[in-house]
């Protein structure tokens, strides 16, 4: 019963969706009418129901019901509770509700709060959201139904890939979902903005939140996919150029862009086609990442190896949604007026300039992942991986974070560069003298270098804003960039010591024999069995010590899995504030020797806390413009009433917006 009421939940909310989408329509002829007043309720009954919808999956789940196709092939009841839980969203059929619901709760509380924007505008972006959930709906009703029922009950589930029986699996996925829906409610935005040719400061502000929650979101989610694939997959690594890693930075890098252009427009005005052309494009890039994982082009860790009539429908959505926005952006450009200008020496000239090398950058991604895809359908197979993405990448990354050094000391619309050069040349003095120190003292890579070089000036220019002014009286939004941009300068810090100064060591060694990397002494005590609620593993007992130092013990595993059989890698981390001893234990070599893999990597974790940093900042910048439209929305409605006018005529209108 409960995986009907889900289903029955999950058409209702597709029907709703589609009244939503009719009434926003209706309302683009004649506002007036009581049908367009159907949109706003519409919306938020339809997030409800999609809420519900999934609250029912989670709890067939939850009980390992082995009469639904999809827990049967993605749970088992010797799991823990918590992967129970995940494996709701750790597959194709769910992962996609979960979308369409976020999605779907989006739009209602859009339907909810949002009060900022005309009328039709309103309405106009509703539609937009209701006609991209309407794809969405249908691709779950269809083809991809989590509610099946199979003829007979399994006797037992299949259970979930072990690789994603992890807690960072639990928290990587949502995250992602909620930066892509994000996305979506952008695109929303802009082809609302369009139909109705009110691209404005008002629509830049709605928009923004919306834009930086999303990246926030995807920020988070990229930074524990990162940190996951470093610790659980035993490389070592914490970035491959896989094509589903691709599948998440592509629309970040698109986001980040798309944000500092509506920040621009929000306060000055300008950009106004180049906004609206990046609202398409993110969510262009969050559809290209859905169509890569979950139409069984790709085959990797993460991705859902599902059958072809799938791919072809996300790719037919991802044509129409996409050729359809191009369509309309084609037929509005002429409508949408330039804004204010600037000057070249100009805090919008250095995010323009910025925002061109992420959409360089941007181009490169894509073009380096779908590209062996393009070969094999030819029957060539080609890899593309670190020695294309790393120098070609670098050629915009560098210019790009020496002018996100300066950008912010600039003023809006016109500045002299004579007036920010003391700050100029601390920053570039201290990059020049890193890099004369790494290079008179080390031996290394040109790239890793200049990353040491470069996280070293933005580090110090991230702050240089704060100079000569009262701190406590800061806006929110102040911090969040500076503390952003200081995230990025640490987690490139990280990058180039990870590339520069890593070792690595591959041994055999018998109970009781040392193996050294780098600093550390690494002794083989014990190799043990254990066994986990649905795995057993053979356990390696290893006392480590840091330059002789303290003996600490710890336990890297090889575990074997049972539902479904498969062996994994469980490494183990030791954590200093100069780096991380990273081991794993293999198969027994023979004579009673066992391999060991030991890793030493300065600073390495600096890539994932100036990931938190770089989230972080976007939180303050969310919160302190959050607090400034409320300020100014206050503001407006004391004006209001002293000039005794209704709340409604605060409102912006078609004409005056």
């Amino acid at each position: 019963m409960i995986a009907e009421l889900g289903l029955a939940a999950l058409w209702l909310a597709a029907a709703l969706a589609a009244l939503q989408l009719v009434a926003g329509a209706f309302a683009q002829r004649d506002g007036t009418t009581e049908l367009a007043g159907l949109a706003r309720p519409a919306a938020i009954i339809q997030g409800v129901l999609a809420a519900f919808s999934f609250l029912m999956l989670l709890i067939l789940f939850a009980q390992t019901d082995l009469s639904v196709k999809l827990v049967a092939m993605n749970s088992h009841s010797a799991k823990p509770m918590i992967f129970k839980l995940s494996g709701a969203f750790g597959n194709h059929e769910g992962s996609m509700l979960l979308w369409i619901t976020v999605m779907a709760l989006a739009g209602a509380l859009i339907a909810a709060a949002e009060r900022r924007l005309p009328e039709r505008t309103m309405m106009a972006t509703l539609a937009a959201q209701a006609f991209v959930g309407l794809g969405f709906y249908a691709f779950l009703l269809f083809s991809s139904n989590p509610f099946e029922r199979l003829p007979q009950p399994a006797m037992e589930g299949m259970g979930l890939n072990p690789l994603l029986q992890d807690i960072g699996l639990v928290f990587h996925p949502p995250t992602l979902y909620v930066g892509y829906v994000g996305l979506s409610v952008a695109f929303s935005f802009a082809v609302g903005a369009l139909l109705t040719r009110q691209v404005t400061p008002d629509f830049a502000r709605a928009m923004r939140p919306w834009v930086l929650g999303a990246w926030i979101f995807l920020t988070l989610g990229i930074t524990a996919g990162s940190y996951w694939a470093y610790y659980e997959l035993g490389w070592g690594g914490w970035w491959f150029w896989d094509p589903v890693e691709n599948a998440s930075l592509m629309p970040w890098l698109a986001a980040t862009a798309l944000l500092h252009s509506a920040s621009v427009l929000a306060a000055r005005d300008a950009l106004r086609a180049w906004t609206i052309m990046l609202g398409v494009v993110a969510f262009s890039m969050s559809m290209v990442g859905t169509f890569l994982v979950r139409s069984g082009i790709l085959t990797s860790v993460h991705a859902f190896a599902v059958d072809p009539e799938r791919g072809t429908f996300i790719l037919v959505l991802l044509s129409i949604y996409i050729g359809g926005a191009l369509l309309l952006f084609a037929l509005r450009a002429g409508t949408v007026s330039e804004g204010e200008r600037f000057s070249v020496t100009s805090r919008e000239a250095a995010l323009v300039f910025n925002n061109v090398m992420l959409s360089a950058i941007l181009g490169i991604v894509l073009l380096g992942t779908l590209y062996p895809l393009l070969t094999e359908a030819f029957d060539v197979r080609v890899s593309v991986g670190p020695p294309y993405f790393n120098p070609v990448g670098a050629i915009f990354v560098v210019p790009m974070l020496m002018v996100m050094a300066v950008g912010p000391l600039l003023r809006w619309r016109q500045d002299n560069i004579v007036r920010i050069r003391l700050p100029m040349l601390i920053a570039g003095g201290a990059a020049l003298a890193v890099l004369l120190l790494v290079t008179v003292t080390t031996n290394i890579g040109i790239l890793p270098l200049l990353g040491l070089a470069l996280s070293a000036g933005l580090g110090i220019a991230s702050f240089m804003p704060l100079r000569g002014r009262k701190l406590r009286l800061l806006p929110l939004a102040t911090w969040g960039m500076v503390i952003a941009h200081f995230g990025i300068a640490v987690a490139l810090f990280g990058m180039a010591s990870e590339s520069a100064f890593s070792e690595e060591t591959l041994a055999a060694v018998e109970v009781g024999d040392q193996a050294e990397i780098g600093p550390w002494q690494v002794v083989l005590s014990e190799v043990r069995p254990t066994a986990g609620p649905n795995w057993t593993a053979l356990e390696g007992r290893l006392l480590v010590s840091y330059k002789g130092g303290t003996s600490k013990e710890i336990d890297p595993q090889s575990r074997n899995f049972w539902a479904p059989p498969q062996e994994t890698t469980e490494s183990a981390l030791v954590t200093r504030w100069n780096g991380q001893l990273y081991a794993v234990i293999g198969r027994e070599a023979g004579d009673g020797r066992w391999q060991l893999r030991l890793w030493w990597k300065p600073f390495v974790t600096m890539i994932w806390y100036g990931g938190i940093l770089i989230a972080l900042g976007g939180v303050l910048a969310l919160i302190g413009r959050l607090f400034a439209d409320l300020k100014r929305r206050a503001v407006k409605l004391r004006g209001a009433e002293r000039r005794g006018l209704s709340v409604r005529n605060v409102e912006p209108r078609d004409a005056g917006a």
